[in-house]
């Protein structure tokens, strides 16, 4: 069965640093370009970053850019997603799936993992 499962989330200051980790199984992750997506409260989900199948290519919202660094290690079916010098606005539910700027349809959404900055 497809599964994607998020974790690393928590609660930290204005300032600090998470490392969310995601862990794909039921499909080859290495031949999908795959994104982190958030859900601010009472908001649709947004795409965050992405990463293409091979780590060459890496695309950032305006907001994370310089901030956040995607990454990938396939032959673990992990994604990653470094979070620095977080704020108020990176709070939020996490979720990775496949590009959906790539496909038509994405896999089914993991549970998510929180992210809550504040003092």
């Amino acid at each position: 069965q497809v599964q994607l499962v998020e974790s690393g989330g928590g609660l930290v200051q204005p300032g600090g640093s998470l490392r969310l980790s995601c862990a794909a199984s039921g499909f080859a992750l290495s031949t999908y370009t795959m994104s982190w997506y958030r859900q601010h409260r009472g908001k649709e989900r947004e795409l965050v970053a992405s990463i293409s199948s091979g780590s060459i290519n890496k695309i950032y919202e305006d907001s994370v850019q310089g901030r956040f660094t995607i990454s990938r290690e396939n032959a673990a079916q992990m994604v990653y997603l470094q979070m620095t010098n977080l704020n108020a606005d990176d709070t939020a539910l996490y979720f990775c799936n496949i590009d959906s700027r790539t496909y038509g349809s994405l896999k089914p959404w993991g549970p998510g993992t929180q992210v809550i900055v504040s003092s």
